[in-house]
């Protein structure tokens, strides 16, 4: 497989803003390059492309399905496993979204409503107990928002973005 000029600068760019995103530069460029992919991609094949380690690519493809981002297709023919990416921006918005809430958010809340519970019994501190009530509920308030927003259909979540720049204008 050989890049173009406007897939390598993709490539590195989805890289540089997967680390400050948190996310590894490799794994974030192989998500780049197999999101432009127009076939699924062998590990050997992404290593070679990419200039990658096997074993950093191996990894990297590991993390990518657990996020499912990734998924291993098999070629017809060749018995190596194959990898593509989701092609679908909205979709792939949602799934990393709903990771990020799932892997950051929940287990903040959790501890939230732990620390909410212990604090109304212990009564040791008001102020804190009172900063952490807030916090509380506005993750909460957050987090059932996104429910709402999760239920809805694709294109009705793109009328509501579209829409939003309206409102904000009105207001």
């Amino acid at each position: 497989m050989k890049l173009t000029t406007q897939m390598e600068r993709f490539i590195l760019h989805w890289g540089e803003m997967g680390t400050r995103w948190g996310v590894n530069r490799s794994v974030a460029q192989i998500h780049a390059l197999l999101y432009l992919s127009t076939a699924p991609l062998s590990a050997d094949t992404i290593a070679e492309v990419l200039g990658l380690a096997r074993s950093n690519v191996s990894t990297s493809l590991k993390e990518l399905q657990s996020w499912e981002l990734v998924k291993m297709e098999h070629v017809l023919g060749d018995r190596r496993d194959h990898y593509t990416a989701l092609k679908d921006v909205q979709e792939t918005f949602n799934v990393i979204v709903e990771g990020r809430k799932r892997r950051e958010i929940d287990p903040t809340l959790t501890l939230l409503r732990d620390l909410h519970a212990s604090a109304q019994e212990s009564l040791d501190d008001p102020e804190v107990a009172q900063r952490i009530e807030n916090m509380l509920e506005f993750m909460e308030m957050m987090s059932d928002w996104y429910e709402q927003m999760n239920r809805l259909p694709n294109p009705v979540l793109l009328g509501l973005a579209k829409l939003g720049t309206k409102v904000t204008k009105l207001l």
